[in-house]
């Protein structure tokens, strides 16, 4: 017997689109430096990883070192976002990232990520793709995932209205905060559905895109 998965079908005037875990699968390089990160401070690898992903790195660092000055995870930070700029080995594309982004060509989307402007520059060319014409960036914002600023910043660039934006997330971070921004949120991966996104995708080939005849999107998911 043959089963059919009827795909979810959701509408937005915008998407706001996650880096890494979402497009890009940058997993091996950030569980290399965040672990020799831990090791260094005596911490578990294992724990560090379960808040590092979706986060800005001074935002795991307080977490993890509560009582460290914030100047001194954010001056560790830029060693580690240095660190994690060269390093591009097994950066590699989620699949149907690709397609997926030139399905946007003309629609209103925006990347939303954690990394500054150089991290993600190197990503997305590692990755061999597009770099999406509106960007939201760590230098663009004051809070780090969890917090919206980054998807409400996003929306306003658009000028979209953030109950008409879908979110695109990987990171428990990240869909909390695509939440937090009244949005909706589809979540790319294993990672995410531990994490209560309103669908789930295994990766962007669960995806198709469609203009509607009003300059909206009409999303196809699972």
């Amino acid at each position: 017997m043959t089963v059919t998965t009827v795909p979810t079908v959701l509408t937005a005037r915008a998407l706001l689109l996650d880096m890494d875990g979402t497009l890009v699968n940058s997993d091996a390089v950030v569980e290399r430096v965040w672990r020799r990160w831990a090791e260094r401070h005596g911490l578990d690898g294992g724990e560090v990883m379960k808040v590092a992903h979706g986060r800005q790195g001074h935002a795991t660092m307080a977490l993890l070192l509560p009582d460290r000055p914030m100047e001194q995870n954010r001056a560790d930070n830029a060693r580690l976002l240095a660190e994690e700029t060269a390093d591009v080995d097994g950066v590699v594309p989620i699949a149907g990232a690709g397609r997926f982004l030139e399905s946007l060509r003309g629609l209103p989307h925006a990347l939303v990520t954690s990394a500054d402007v150089a991290l993600s520059t190197a990503r997305m060319a590692a990755a061999g793709l597009e770099l999406p014409e509106i960007r939201v960036t760590a230098e663009c914002v004051g809070a780090s995932k969890p917090d919206p600023e980054g998807f409400l910043k996003g929306a306003a660039e658009l000028g979209v209205d953030p109950a008409q934006c879908v979110v695109f997330e990987d990171s428990a971070a990240g869909i909390a905060a695509g939440r937090s921004a009244g949005m909706r949120v589809v979540g790319v991966g294993a990672r995410a559905d531990f994490h209560d996104p309103d669908v789930v995708v295994r990766d962007l080939t669960q995806v198709r895109v469609e203009a509607t005849a009003d300059g909206g999107i009409r999303l196809y998911v699972g």
